[in-house]
C-alpha cells in the first residue's frame, strides 16, 4: 500500500517559552527522501513479460524467487521492495506462418496465456486484481494490492478475424501490439528487415487500430516498423503507446526511435516507455564461444528460424538456447546507460510523454538494476537531475493513465 506522509501536527511552543512566529513552518514535501516519493507515487510498468513465467514449476509469483536477468526479475516480494505497484502483464506470441491452422494454434495459446494470468489473481486476491480501467488501478492501490491489466504483444493469435479482439478486450486486455519481431498480417515489423516492405500497416492493420479505437483499448508501436508507428497515429483517434522502446540517437538499432517521430509521437499525445533491454541501447559484443554455439545451433535446424519450426522442434530449439545463455552469457549494460536513454528522451520530449516500460523477464534489466526491486534508484537519479515530484507522478504512472483515460473517453463518445 501507499502510504502519504503525515501533515505535521502544529508545534507546541509555549511549554518551551518560543514564540509560535519565530519558527519557520516545515514543508513536509520539502524533507520527503527520494524513497519515500517513491513509495507514495503510483508505479507502473508498461511491459511485464512475466507471464511467461507462470506455468514453470519452480516459479511462485508470490515467492522470492532467485533473479535470472532477463528472465526472472518480477515477483510479489521484487515488487514491493521497488514500489512496483503493477503494470501491463504480456501475453506474448512467437510470430509463425499466416496460415488458419497456425492461426488457431496462436490463438489458443493466447488464450491459454491469458487464462494463466487470471488465474494467478484469483489464486492470490488479497495481492493482485484486475484492473480495466485507469480509476481500476488507483483504487487498486489504495487497496494494497499491485495492479495487473493486461496487453498483447504480437495480434498475430487474431489471424483475420478481428472480432477476436473483443474477446480479449473482455478478458481485460487493454493495450495492443500489432506485430512482434517479423512481418505478419497487421503490419511491418522493426526488425524484419529481409521481408517485402508492407509500407507500414496492411489494410487489415488499419482495421485492427479502428477496431481497437472502438472497444477502448490503447494501441502500442513498439516493435513496429517507423512507418507502422506513422500510421497508426494517422488512423488512431487516441494517443500511441511505445510500450518498451529506446531512442535511435543514442544507439542506433532499428528497435529504437529516431528523434522527429518521437517528437511526432509526443505532438500526437503519445509516451515512450523506455527499454531496459542492454543489445538495444548499447553495442554489446557476443563473446567468441557465444557466437560459435549460437551458429550451431542454427545450422542443426538447417537455418531455419525458431518462428519457422513445428512445436516439438520449437521446445528443443529453446532448450538449447537456455543452456547457451547460461554457459556463454551476453555481456551486460549498465544502470547509467539506461538512464541516458531516459534522460535523453525526456530532454527531447519532457516528462509528459516519458515512461517506465523495461522489458522485464522478456531480456529486460543491466547491471545495476538487475530487477524490479531496483527501480527506486531510478528516482532518485531522475530528482538528482532536477526532476520533481510531479514529473515523476506522470513519468511513473500518470502519463500512461492519462492516455488510458483518453481511450476511456473515445469509446464513450
Amino acid at each position: 500500500m501507499k502510504h502519504f506522509l503525515p501533515i505535521l501536527p502544529a508545534l507546541i511552543l509555549a511549554a518551551c517559552g518560543a514564540e509560535s512566529d519565530q519558527i519557520d513552518p516545515v514543508d513536509p514535501a520539502e524533507q520527503a527522501t527520494p524513497r519515500e516519493i517513491h513509495e507514495r507515487i503510483l508505479v507502473i510498468d508498461s511491459h511485464l513479460d512475466t507471464p511467461a513465467n507462470l506455468s514453470k514449476a519452480d516459479f511462485d509469483i508470490v515467492a522470492d524467487n532467485p533473479t535470472q536477468m532477463g528472465q526472472v526479475q518480477v515477483d510479489l516480494p521484487k515488487m514491493q521492495r521497488g514500489g512496483l505497484d503493477g503494470g501491463f502483464w504480456v501475453i506474448f506470441t512467437p510470430q509463425g506462418p499466416l496460415d488458419e491452422a497456425s492461426y488457431a494454434a496462436a490463438k489458443q495459446a493466447a488464450l491459454t496465456r491469458s487464462d494463466e494470468i487470471i488465474a494467478m489473481v484469483e489464486a492470490h486476491p488479497d495481492e493482485f486484481e484486475l484492473a480495466y480501467t485507469a480509476d481500476d488501478a488507483e483504487r487498486i492501490v489504495a487497496d494494497g494490492k499491485r495492479i495487473v491489466f493486461q496487453s498483447i504483444e504480437n495480434s498475430y493469435p487474431l489471424g483475420t478475424d478481428l472480432t477476436v479482439l473483443e474477446d480479449f478486450y473482455e478478458r481485460g486486455v487493454r493495450l495492443v501490439g500489432p506485430v512482434h519481431f517479423r512481418d505478419n498480417q497487421f503490419a511491418d515489423s522493426a526488425t524484419d528487415l529481409s521481408a517485402t516492405d508492407l509500407g507500414g500497416l496492411t489494410p487489415l492493420g488499419e482495421e485492427l487500430v479502428r477496431e481497437a479505437n472502438r472497444l477502448g483499448m490503447m494501441v502500442d508501436g513498439s516493435h513496429a516498423a517507423d512507418s507502422t508507428v506513422e500510421d497508426i497515429m494517422e488512423i488512431s483517434t487516441t494517443p500511441i503507446v511505445l510500450s518498451h522502446s529506446g531512442v535511435k540517437a543514442l544507439y542506433d538499432h532499428p528497435r529504437n526511435i529516431p528523434d522527429d517521430l518521437l517528437r511526432r509521437v509526443a505532438e500526437n499525445g503519445g509516451v515512450i516507455q523506455m527499454n531496459a533491454l542492454g543489445s538495444y541501447i548499447e553495442n554489446l559484443e557476443s563473446p567468441a564461444e557465444r557466437t560459435a554455439a549460437l551458429e550451431e545451433l542454427a545450422a542443426s535446424f538447417e537455418g531455419r528460424s525458431p518462428f519457422d519450426l513445428s512445436d516439438e522442434e520449437r521446445e528443443q530449439y529453446m532448450a538449447r538456447r537456455g543452456e547457451i545463455d547460461s554457459a556463454y552469457p551476453m555481456p551486460l549494460s549498465s544502470f547509467e546507460v539506461f538512464m541516458e536513454q531516459m534522460l535523453y528522451a525526456l530532454e527531447i520530449v519532457g516528462p509528459d510523454h516519458v515512461g517506465m516500460g523495461a522489458d522485464w523477464d522478456g531480456g529486460g534489466g543491466v547491471a545495476g538494476m538487475e530487477d524490479v526491486s531496483f527501480l527506486p534508484k531510478v528516482t532518485e537519479r531522475l530528482m538528482e537531475e532536477g526532476y520533481t515530484e510531479a514529473d515523476l507522478e506522470k513519468i511513473w504512472g500518470g502519463n500512461l493513465l492519462r492516455i488510458m483515460r483518453q481511450v476511456e473517453a473515445a469509446k464513450a463518445q
